[in-house]
Protein backbone atom coordinates (compact mmCIF):
# COMPACT_ATOMS: atom_id res chain seq x y z
CA UNK A 1 0.00 0.00 0.00
CA UNK A 2 1.62 3.33 -1.46
CA UNK A 3 1.97 5.85 1.77
CA UNK A 4 1.24 9.76 1.62
CA UNK A 5 4.82 9.97 3.34
CA UNK A 6 7.24 12.43 1.95
CA UNK A 7 10.02 10.39 0.39
CA UNK A 8 13.00 11.75 -1.19
CA UNK A 9 15.62 10.58 -3.25
CA UNK A 10 19.04 10.08 -2.90
CA UNK A 11 20.85 8.32 -6.24
CA UNK A 12 18.78 4.51 -5.78
CA UNK A 13 17.81 5.10 -2.24
CA UNK A 14 14.31 6.77 -0.82
CA UNK A 15 14.24 8.58 2.45
CA UNK A 16 11.60 8.05 4.66
CA UNK A 17 9.93 10.92 7.16
CA UNK A 18 7.98 9.09 9.05
CA UNK A 19 9.83 9.50 12.27
CA UNK A 20 12.86 11.26 13.04
CA UNK A 21 15.35 8.71 12.51
CA UNK A 22 14.89 9.56 8.16
CA UNK A 23 16.24 6.48 6.50
CA UNK A 24 17.34 6.54 3.33
CA UNK A 25 16.30 2.89 2.33
CA UNK A 26 17.65 1.08 -0.93
CA UNK A 27 15.56 -0.48 -3.19
CA UNK A 28 14.36 -4.21 -2.11
CA UNK A 29 15.21 -3.10 1.63
CA UNK A 30 13.01 -1.52 4.63
CA UNK A 31 13.50 0.58 7.01
CA UNK A 32 15.19 0.98 10.33
CA UNK A 33 11.72 -0.13 11.76
CA UNK A 34 11.11 -2.60 9.50
CA UNK A 35 7.50 -0.96 8.53
CA UNK A 36 8.40 0.60 5.32
CA UNK A 37 10.23 -0.28 2.26
CA UNK A 38 11.30 0.64 -1.29
CA UNK A 39 8.98 -1.24 -3.55
CA UNK A 40 10.65 -0.39 -6.81
CA UNK A 41 11.81 3.25 -6.29
CA UNK A 42 8.54 3.78 -4.09
CA UNK A 43 7.48 4.41 -0.82
CA UNK A 44 5.50 1.42 0.59
CA UNK A 45 3.96 0.06 4.29
CA UNK A 46 5.47 -3.25 4.81
CA UNK A 47 2.64 -4.72 6.45
CA UNK A 48 -0.87 -4.64 5.91
CA UNK A 49 -3.95 -2.23 7.19
CA UNK A 50 -5.99 -4.09 9.23
CA UNK A 51 -10.17 -3.44 8.95
CA UNK A 52 -11.96 -5.28 11.59
CA UNK A 53 -15.32 -6.92 11.18
CA UNK A 54 -17.68 -7.82 13.04
CA UNK A 55 -18.94 -11.21 12.38
CA UNK A 56 -18.43 -14.74 13.45
CA UNK A 57 -14.79 -15.47 14.70
CA UNK A 58 -12.49 -16.94 11.93
CA UNK A 59 -10.49 -18.64 14.69
CA UNK A 60 -8.47 -15.67 14.15
CA UNK A 61 -7.38 -16.37 10.65
CA UNK A 62 -6.63 -13.74 8.44
CA UNK A 63 -9.42 -12.94 6.10
CA UNK A 64 -8.62 -11.11 2.32
CA UNK A 65 -10.43 -7.94 2.15
CA UNK A 66 -12.26 -8.75 -1.07
CA UNK A 67 -10.66 -6.22 -3.29
CA UNK A 68 -12.49 -7.34 -6.02
CA UNK A 69 -15.14 -9.62 -7.35
CA UNK A 70 -17.79 -10.25 -5.21
CA UNK A 71 -18.15 -6.98 -3.35
CA UNK A 72 -18.56 -4.15 -5.77
CA UNK A 73 -17.50 -1.52 -2.94
CA UNK A 74 -21.17 -0.52 -1.62
CA UNK A 75 -21.17 -0.62 2.19
CA UNK A 76 -23.95 -3.09 2.49
CA UNK A 77 -22.67 -4.10 6.29
CA UNK A 78 -21.72 -0.43 7.16
CA UNK A 79 -22.04 -1.19 11.38
CA UNK A 80 -19.60 -4.32 10.71
CA UNK A 81 -16.75 -2.64 9.30
CA UNK A 82 -14.45 -0.59 11.57
CA UNK A 83 -10.86 0.94 9.68
CA UNK A 84 -7.89 0.64 12.67
CA UNK A 85 -4.66 2.62 12.21
CA UNK A 86 -3.14 -0.65 12.20
CA UNK A 87 -0.99 -0.78 9.31
CA UNK A 88 -2.60 2.65 8.30
CA UNK A 89 0.89 4.40 8.73
CA UNK A 90 2.06 7.70 9.80
CA UNK A 91 2.25 10.94 8.94
CA UNK A 92 5.17 12.34 11.46
CA UNK A 93 5.32 15.04 12.03
CA UNK A 94 1.95 15.74 12.08
CA UNK A 95 1.13 18.64 9.96
CA UNK A 96 -0.33 16.41 7.22
CA UNK A 97 -3.65 14.91 7.50
CA UNK A 98 -3.83 11.61 9.23
CA UNK A 99 -3.13 8.61 6.44
CA UNK A 100 -7.22 7.23 6.51
CA UNK A 101 -9.82 9.97 7.42
CA UNK A 102 -12.99 7.46 6.45
CA UNK A 103 -16.37 8.57 6.19
CA UNK A 104 -19.31 6.32 6.77
CA UNK A 105 -23.17 6.23 7.92
CA UNK A 106 -24.15 4.36 10.49
CA UNK A 107 -28.25 4.12 11.74
CA UNK A 108 -28.83 7.38 9.69
CA UNK A 109 -26.06 9.69 10.86
CA UNK A 110 -22.79 10.58 9.03
CA UNK A 111 -20.00 9.46 10.93
CA UNK A 112 -15.80 10.14 10.34
CA UNK A 113 -13.17 8.33 11.82
CA UNK A 114 -9.60 9.28 11.52
CA UNK A 115 -6.85 7.27 11.70
CA UNK A 116 -3.10 7.21 12.86
CA UNK A 117 0.05 4.96 13.52
CA UNK A 118 1.00 7.63 16.78
CA UNK A 119 4.31 7.71 17.67
CA UNK A 120 5.02 7.56 21.56
CA UNK A 121 8.20 8.64 23.19
CA UNK A 122 5.28 9.14 26.16
CA UNK A 123 4.21 5.78 27.00
CA UNK A 124 4.46 2.50 28.91
CA UNK A 125 2.77 -0.26 30.22
CA UNK A 126 0.97 -1.30 33.57
CA UNK A 127 1.05 -4.93 34.34
CA UNK A 128 -1.08 -6.96 36.79
CA UNK A 129 0.53 -10.18 37.86
CA UNK A 130 -2.24 -12.17 39.75
CA UNK A 131 0.15 -14.22 42.28
CA UNK A 132 -0.10 -14.56 46.21
CA UNK A 133 3.98 -14.70 45.94
CA UNK A 134 6.65 -12.28 46.73
CA UNK A 135 8.11 -10.76 43.53
CA UNK A 136 10.08 -7.90 44.86
CA UNK A 137 9.91 -4.72 47.47
CA UNK A 138 8.03 -1.65 46.03
CA UNK A 139 9.48 0.77 44.22
CA UNK A 140 12.24 -1.77 43.29
CA UNK A 141 13.98 -1.94 39.98
CA UNK A 142 12.24 -4.32 37.14
CA UNK A 143 15.19 -5.36 34.62
CA UNK A 144 15.35 -6.81 31.14
CA UNK A 145 18.69 -8.06 30.28
CA UNK A 146 20.25 -6.32 33.17
CA UNK A 147 18.67 -2.86 32.24
CA UNK A 148 16.23 -0.87 33.95
CA UNK A 149 12.92 -1.05 32.28
CA UNK A 150 10.97 0.19 34.79
CA UNK A 151 9.68 -0.70 39.09
CA UNK A 152 7.31 -2.27 40.96
CA UNK A 153 4.15 -0.70 42.40
CA UNK A 154 1.43 -1.41 44.50
CA UNK A 155 0.20 -4.97 45.31
CA UNK A 156 -3.37 -5.06 44.96
CA UNK A 157 -5.69 -7.82 46.47
CA UNK A 158 -3.68 -11.24 45.08
CA UNK A 159 -2.20 -9.10 41.99
CA UNK A 160 1.12 -7.48 42.30
CA UNK A 161 1.57 -4.16 40.13
CA UNK A 162 4.75 -3.06 37.90
CA UNK A 163 5.20 -0.17 36.11
CA UNK A 164 7.02 -0.57 32.47
CA UNK A 165 8.61 1.76 30.17
CA UNK A 166 7.95 5.53 30.20
CA UNK A 167 9.73 8.26 28.57
CA UNK A 168 12.53 8.48 30.94
CA UNK A 169 13.79 4.64 30.21
CA UNK A 170 12.96 5.06 26.61
CA UNK A 171 15.64 8.21 26.05
CA UNK A 172 16.25 9.42 29.46
CA UNK A 173 18.96 6.73 29.97
CA UNK A 174 21.80 4.87 27.79
CA UNK A 175 20.95 3.87 24.32
CA UNK A 176 20.84 0.00 25.50
CA UNK A 177 18.66 0.86 27.92
CA UNK A 178 15.86 2.71 25.32
CA UNK A 179 16.56 -0.18 23.16
CA UNK A 180 15.54 -2.99 25.30
CA UNK A 181 12.85 -1.07 26.81
CA UNK A 182 11.57 -0.02 23.54
CA UNK A 183 12.13 -4.36 22.63
CA UNK A 184 10.06 -5.01 25.69
CA UNK A 185 6.94 -2.72 25.75
CA UNK A 186 6.30 -3.96 22.24
CA UNK A 187 6.95 -7.45 22.66
CA UNK A 188 4.67 -7.15 25.90
CA UNK A 189 2.09 -4.73 24.17
CA UNK A 190 2.03 -7.60 21.33
CA UNK A 191 0.89 -10.46 23.76
CA UNK A 192 4.87 -11.80 23.00
CA UNK A 193 6.45 -13.40 26.76
CA UNK A 194 9.10 -10.96 27.82
CA UNK A 195 11.00 -12.21 31.43
CA UNK A 196 12.20 -9.55 33.85
CA UNK A 197 14.04 -9.97 37.03
CA UNK A 198 13.11 -8.02 39.94
CA UNK A 199 16.25 -6.38 42.25
CA UNK A 200 15.86 -8.00 45.35
CA UNK A 201 13.35 -10.47 44.18
CA UNK A 202 11.92 -13.11 41.77
CA UNK A 203 12.45 -13.91 38.10
CA UNK A 204 9.37 -13.49 36.25
CA UNK A 205 8.12 -14.07 32.42
CA UNK A 206 5.23 -11.95 32.10
CA UNK A 207 2.51 -12.52 28.83
CA UNK A 208 -0.32 -10.74 28.60
CA UNK A 209 -3.08 -13.29 28.86
CA UNK A 210 -0.96 -15.91 30.63
CA UNK A 211 -0.34 -17.18 34.01
CA UNK A 212 2.72 -15.82 35.15
CA UNK A 213 5.90 -17.96 35.58
CA UNK A 214 7.45 -16.95 39.20
CA UNK A 215 11.26 -18.24 39.49
CA UNK A 216 10.31 -21.21 36.67
CA UNK A 217 6.88 -22.24 38.46
CA UNK A 218 3.88 -21.25 36.33
CA UNK A 219 1.22 -19.79 38.76
CA UNK A 220 -2.66 -21.53 38.45
CA UNK A 221 -4.31 -19.38 40.55
CA UNK A 222 -4.87 -16.25 42.55
CA UNK A 223 -5.84 -15.69 46.39
CA UNK A 224 -9.59 -16.09 46.51
CA UNK A 225 -8.66 -13.11 50.10
CA UNK A 226 -6.93 -11.92 52.26
CA UNK A 227 -6.75 -14.82 54.95
CA UNK A 228 -9.92 -13.06 57.21
CA UNK A 229 -11.83 -12.53 54.21
CA UNK A 230 -11.65 -16.09 53.40
CA UNK A 231 -12.94 -17.03 57.30
CA UNK A 232 -15.45 -14.79 56.68
CA UNK A 233 -16.24 -16.89 53.43
CA UNK A 234 -15.70 -20.35 54.58
CA UNK A 235 -16.52 -20.00 58.29
CA UNK A 236 -19.64 -21.59 58.36
CA UNK A 237 -18.24 -25.18 56.19
CA UNK A 238 -15.80 -25.48 58.66
CA UNK A 239 -18.46 -24.99 61.84
CA UNK A 240 -18.94 -28.91 63.44
CA UNK A 241 -15.93 -30.10 61.48
CA UNK A 242 -12.72 -28.83 63.07
CA UNK A 243 -12.33 -26.16 66.13
CA UNK A 244 -10.01 -23.75 64.74
CA UNK A 245 -8.57 -22.66 61.40
CA UNK A 246 -5.62 -20.42 60.74
CA UNK A 247 -5.01 -18.94 56.98
CA UNK A 248 -1.80 -18.16 56.61
CA UNK A 249 -1.55 -14.68 54.19
CA UNK A 250 1.23 -12.65 53.43
CA UNK A 251 -0.97 -9.59 54.43
CA UNK A 252 -3.43 -10.27 56.84
CA UNK A 253 -3.78 -13.77 58.63
CA UNK A 254 -7.06 -15.28 59.69
CA UNK A 255 -7.76 -17.10 62.87
CA UNK A 256 -11.32 -18.65 63.19
CA UNK A 257 -12.06 -18.78 66.47
CA UNK A 258 -11.44 -15.02 67.24
CA UNK A 259 -12.45 -13.77 64.33
CA UNK A 260 -16.33 -12.02 64.34
CA UNK A 261 -17.44 -14.79 62.21
CA UNK A 262 -16.94 -17.28 64.50
CA UNK A 263 -17.74 -15.76 67.27
CA UNK A 264 -21.51 -15.20 66.12
CA UNK A 265 -21.43 -18.95 64.95
CA UNK A 266 -20.23 -19.77 69.00
CA UNK A 267 -16.90 -21.32 67.93
CA UNK A 268 -15.23 -21.78 71.21
CA UNK A 269 -11.72 -20.21 72.09
CA UNK A 270 -8.87 -22.44 71.57
CA UNK A 271 -5.44 -20.95 73.31
CA UNK A 272 -4.46 -20.39 70.17
CA UNK A 273 -1.50 -17.90 69.93
CA UNK A 274 -0.13 -16.14 66.75
CA UNK A 275 2.94 -14.21 66.14
CA UNK A 276 2.79 -10.82 64.30
CA UNK A 277 0.65 -7.94 65.00
CA UNK A 278 -2.35 -8.18 66.12
CA UNK A 279 -4.97 -5.86 64.30
CA UNK A 280 -8.74 -6.42 64.73
CA UNK A 281 -10.16 -9.55 66.34
CA UNK A 282 -8.51 -12.76 64.51
CA UNK A 283 -6.52 -10.58 62.03
CA UNK A 284 -3.12 -10.37 62.22
CA UNK A 285 -0.67 -8.58 60.36
CA UNK A 286 3.52 -9.40 59.62
CA UNK A 287 3.47 -13.07 60.81
CA UNK A 288 6.22 -13.82 58.74
CA UNK A 289 8.31 -12.44 55.88
CA UNK A 290 6.75 -11.85 52.34
CA UNK A 291 8.21 -14.92 50.20
CA UNK A 292 7.03 -17.28 47.49
CA UNK A 293 5.96 -20.26 50.24
CA UNK A 294 2.56 -20.44 52.26
CA UNK A 295 0.23 -17.41 51.61
CA UNK A 296 2.78 -15.45 50.15
CA UNK A 297 5.19 -15.86 53.06
CA UNK A 298 8.48 -17.43 52.85
CA UNK A 299 7.67 -20.29 55.29
CA UNK A 300 7.16 -23.98 54.55
CA UNK A 301 6.43 -25.23 57.58
CA UNK A 302 3.06 -23.45 58.19
CA UNK A 303 3.27 -24.05 62.45
CA UNK A 304 6.23 -21.32 62.45
CA UNK A 305 3.81 -18.60 62.54
CA UNK A 306 2.07 -20.14 65.97
CA UNK A 307 3.47 -19.29 69.62
CA UNK A 308 2.95 -21.94 72.48
CA UNK A 309 -0.94 -22.82 73.11
CA UNK A 310 -2.82 -21.12 76.56
CA UNK A 311 -3.02 -24.65 78.61
CA UNK A 312 -5.63 -22.61 80.54
CA UNK A 313 -7.79 -22.85 77.18
CA UNK A 314 -6.23 -25.32 74.85
CA UNK A 315 -6.92 -29.23 75.16
CA UNK A 316 -5.40 -32.62 74.02
CA UNK A 317 -7.35 -34.14 70.81
CA UNK A 318 -8.17 -29.93 69.40
CA UNK A 319 -7.84 -29.86 65.54
CA UNK A 320 -7.00 -27.46 63.54
CA UNK A 321 -6.93 -26.72 59.82
CA UNK A 322 -4.37 -24.70 58.50
CA UNK A 323 -4.52 -23.43 54.72
CA UNK A 324 -3.14 -20.91 52.57
CA UNK A 325 -5.40 -18.28 50.80
CA UNK A 326 -5.26 -20.51 47.32
CA UNK A 327 -5.78 -23.20 48.88
CA UNK A 328 -2.42 -24.39 47.66
CA UNK A 329 -0.91 -25.49 50.88
CA UNK A 330 -2.90 -27.10 53.46
CA UNK A 331 -2.53 -29.40 56.55
CA UNK A 332 -4.34 -30.99 59.11
CA UNK A 333 -3.29 -31.11 63.12
CA UNK A 334 -3.91 -32.72 66.31
CA UNK A 335 -2.55 -31.35 69.65
CA UNK A 336 -0.73 -33.78 72.00
CA UNK A 337 -0.61 -34.53 75.57
CA UNK A 338 1.41 -31.69 75.70
CA UNK A 339 -0.70 -29.40 73.56
CA UNK A 340 1.92 -29.68 70.48
CA UNK A 341 0.42 -29.59 67.50
CA UNK A 342 0.62 -33.11 65.78
CA UNK A 343 0.14 -33.38 62.11
CA UNK A 344 -2.40 -35.81 60.82
CA UNK A 345 -4.09 -36.97 58.36
CA UNK A 346 -6.91 -34.50 56.80
CA UNK A 347 -10.80 -35.67 57.07
CA UNK A 348 -12.54 -35.64 54.04
CA UNK A 349 -15.17 -32.69 54.80
CA UNK A 350 -11.69 -30.83 55.33
CA UNK A 351 -10.75 -31.39 52.18
CA UNK A 352 -13.60 -30.43 50.01
CA UNK A 353 -13.25 -27.01 51.83
CA UNK A 354 -10.01 -26.38 50.73
CA UNK A 355 -10.99 -28.04 47.28
CA UNK A 356 -13.80 -25.41 47.55
CA UNK A 357 -11.21 -22.50 48.21
CA UNK A 358 -8.99 -23.40 45.59
CA UNK A 359 -12.67 -23.73 43.30
CA UNK A 360 -13.19 -19.37 43.86
CA UNK A 361 -9.90 -18.73 43.14
CA UNK A 362 -9.60 -17.49 39.69
CA UNK A 363 -7.28 -18.11 37.33
CA UNK A 364 -4.23 -16.34 37.39
CA UNK A 365 -3.28 -13.88 34.60
CA UNK A 366 -1.03 -11.56 33.59
CA UNK A 367 -2.91 -8.23 32.46
CA UNK A 368 -0.68 -6.14 30.32
CA UNK A 369 -2.53 -2.42 29.59
CA UNK A 370 -0.55 0.42 27.31
CA UNK A 371 -0.24 3.45 28.39
CA UNK A 372 0.04 6.77 26.54
CA UNK A 373 -0.01 10.47 25.80
CA UNK A 374 -1.53 11.28 22.74
CA UNK A 375 -2.11 15.21 23.52
CA UNK A 376 1.11 15.83 21.48
CA UNK A 377 1.18 16.77 17.15
CA UNK A 378 -0.24 13.38 16.01
CA UNK A 379 -4.08 16.05 16.54
CA UNK A 380 -2.50 18.39 14.25
CA UNK A 381 -2.99 15.32 11.94
CA UNK A 382 -6.90 15.33 12.69
CA UNK A 383 -7.47 19.21 12.95
CA UNK A 384 -5.56 21.97 12.58
CA UNK A 385 -6.37 23.50 15.80
CA UNK A 386 -5.72 20.34 18.15
CA UNK A 387 -7.01 21.74 21.01
CA UNK A 388 -10.77 21.21 20.35
CA UNK A 389 -10.25 17.70 19.26
CA UNK A 390 -8.87 17.61 23.12
CA UNK A 391 -12.00 19.04 24.26
CA UNK A 392 -14.13 16.48 22.11
CA UNK A 393 -12.98 14.18 23.29
CA UNK A 394 -13.43 14.94 27.18
CA UNK A 395 -17.01 16.69 25.96
CA UNK A 396 -17.42 12.79 24.49
CA UNK A 397 -18.52 13.65 21.36
CA UNK A 398 -15.54 11.72 19.98
CA UNK A 399 -14.69 8.47 20.88
CA UNK A 400 -10.64 7.12 20.76
CA UNK A 401 -9.99 3.71 20.14
CA UNK A 402 -6.74 1.69 19.26
CA UNK A 403 -7.44 -1.05 16.89
CA UNK A 404 -10.46 -1.03 17.57
CA UNK A 405 -10.60 -1.61 20.84
CA UNK A 406 -12.07 0.72 23.65
CA UNK A 407 -9.57 2.94 25.56
CA UNK A 408 -10.05 4.79 29.04
CA UNK A 409 -8.78 7.68 28.46
CA UNK A 410 -7.90 9.60 31.92
CA UNK A 411 -9.23 12.88 33.17
CA UNK A 412 -7.01 15.56 33.38
CA UNK A 413 -5.21 17.30 30.30
CA UNK A 414 -4.50 15.93 27.26
CA UNK A 415 -5.61 13.06 25.44
CA UNK A 416 -3.65 9.99 28.28
CA UNK A 417 -5.48 6.51 27.52
CA UNK A 418 -4.78 2.79 28.38
CA UNK A 419 -6.35 0.24 26.29
CA UNK A 420 -5.94 -3.88 27.77
CA UNK A 421 -3.80 -5.43 24.31
CA UNK A 422 -5.72 -8.51 24.85
CA UNK A 423 -8.68 -6.96 23.22
CA UNK A 424 -6.80 -5.82 20.32
CA UNK A 425 -5.57 -7.39 16.91
CA UNK A 426 -2.37 -9.33 16.62
CA UNK A 427 0.47 -7.81 15.71
CA UNK A 428 -0.86 -3.92 16.69
CA UNK A 429 2.54 -2.60 17.82
CA UNK A 430 5.59 -1.55 16.53
CA UNK A 431 8.41 0.84 16.83
CA UNK A 432 10.73 3.40 15.73
CA UNK A 433 14.35 3.38 16.62
CA UNK A 434 14.57 6.57 18.32
CA UNK A 435 13.38 4.68 20.31
CA UNK A 436 9.60 5.03 20.61
CA UNK A 437 6.51 2.98 20.36
CA UNK A 438 3.99 2.70 17.24
CA UNK A 439 1.05 2.51 18.61
CA UNK A 440 -2.86 2.52 16.62
CA UNK A 441 -4.96 5.57 17.06
CA UNK A 442 -8.63 6.15 15.75
CA UNK A 443 -10.84 9.17 16.57
CA UNK A 444 -14.52 8.06 15.99
CA UNK A 445 -17.06 11.23 15.55
CA UNK A 446 -20.12 12.88 13.63
CA UNK A 447 -19.07 14.17 10.52
CA UNK A 448 -20.29 17.57 11.83
CA UNK A 449 -18.65 17.78 14.82
CA UNK A 450 -15.64 16.76 12.60
CA UNK A 451 -16.13 19.83 10.71
CA UNK A 452 -16.84 22.33 13.28
CA UNK A 453 -13.92 21.18 15.30
CA UNK A 454 -11.75 22.51 11.88
CA UNK A 455 -11.07 18.83 10.60
CA UNK A 456 -9.27 17.99 7.15
CA UNK A 457 -12.67 17.72 5.20
CA UNK A 458 -10.89 18.17 2.02
CA UNK A 459 -9.29 14.55 2.76
CA UNK A 460 -12.09 12.68 3.77
CA UNK A 461 -13.07 9.73 1.77
CA UNK A 462 -15.94 6.90 2.10
CA UNK A 463 -15.04 3.53 2.94
CA UNK A 464 -15.93 2.21 -0.10
CA UNK A 465 -12.73 3.74 -1.58
CA UNK A 466 -10.88 0.99 0.62
CA UNK A 467 -11.76 -1.43 -1.34
CA UNK A 468 -9.19 -0.40 -4.43
CA UNK A 469 -6.42 -1.34 -1.65
CA UNK A 470 -5.18 -5.00 -2.10
CA UNK A 471 -3.10 -4.53 0.74
CA UNK A 472 -5.80 -3.95 3.46
CA UNK A 473 -6.76 -7.61 5.26
CA UNK A 474 -10.36 -7.56 7.14
CA UNK A 475 -9.93 -9.67 10.34
CA UNK A 476 -12.95 -10.55 12.90
CA UNK A 477 -13.09 -8.07 16.05
CA UNK A 478 -10.83 -9.95 19.13
CA UNK A 479 -13.82 -9.91 21.42
CA UNK A 480 -17.90 -10.29 20.30
CA UNK A 481 -18.12 -6.91 22.96
CA UNK A 482 -15.63 -4.67 21.07
CA UNK A 483 -17.28 -1.99 18.73
CA UNK A 484 -16.99 1.61 18.55
CA UNK A 485 -20.82 1.89 18.51
CA UNK A 486 -21.64 4.14 22.00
Amino acid sequence: MTTDITSAASGDKIRCDACPVMCYIKPGAAGACDRYANHNGELVRVDPHIVLERTVSHGGRLVPFQASGDWDGSIVREPSLFVTAIGAGTTYPDYKPAPFIVSSELDGVDMVTVVTEGIFSYCGVKVKIDTDRYLGPETAAVRVQGEAVGHVTTSEYGSQMLSLGGVHHLTGGSKKEGRVTCDALMDLSNCKPVEVTIDGGATVVIQAGRPPVVNGMAEERMRVGCGSATIGMFAKQWLGKVDEVVVVDDHITGVLSEHQAGKLLDIADTGIKMKGRRSTPGRYFQVAEPGTGWGGTQISDPLSVLGPFDPKTARPGLTMLMVSTTGEHAAYYRLDEALRPVETEMPAALRLSVERIQENCEPALCTVMFMAGAGGSLRAGVTDNPVRLTRSVKDALTRVTSGGAPVYVWPGGGITFMVDVTQMPSGAFGYVPTPALVAPIEFTLRLSDYAALGGHMDYVRPLSSLKDSTEIRQVPWPRPALGWRT
